[in-house]
């Protein structure tokens, strides 16, 4: 019993199907070091953009203050300005991460209770 001809796009499509099913089989299982690295740099980012946002409007407002000769009130609309927009950058980063984490099917795991620990 032979296999009905494919054409060459089918023949590519199914290769490339298979090609993705054996790196999916073969690729081993991230370990929990390699998780706790790639969280803690989600973690950096998210502080980068908390930081970033306050000192880029604070920048801003100084500059504004110096030319236009308004006081602090340029600085100080700029950090809180400068804080809004960092809070929404690292929400927008969080709710990025949470939906690849979805999408991945993992599942979080909390942080176990340490009995040493003293209050």
């Amino acid at each position: 019993m032979s296999l009905p001809p494919e054409s060459r796009e089918e023949a590519i499509a199914r290769l490339n199907k298979n090609a993705s099913d054996l790196e999916a089989r073969t690729a081993p299982p991230l370990s929990h070091e390699a998780a706790g690295q790639a969280a803690a740099g989600q973690a950096w980012r998210i502080i980068a953009d908390l930081f970033g946002g306050v000192f880029v409007g604070l920048a801003i407002g100084a500059i504004l203050d110096r030319f236009a000769g308004t006081g602090p009130w340029g600085m100080i609309g700029g950090v809180l300005l400068g804080f809004a927009v960092s809070v929404f950058m690292a929400w927008r980063t969080a709710q990025r991460l949470m939906a690849e984490a979805k999408a991945s099917g993992v599942e979080p795991q909390s942080v176990p209770f340490d009995e040493d620990e003293e209050d």
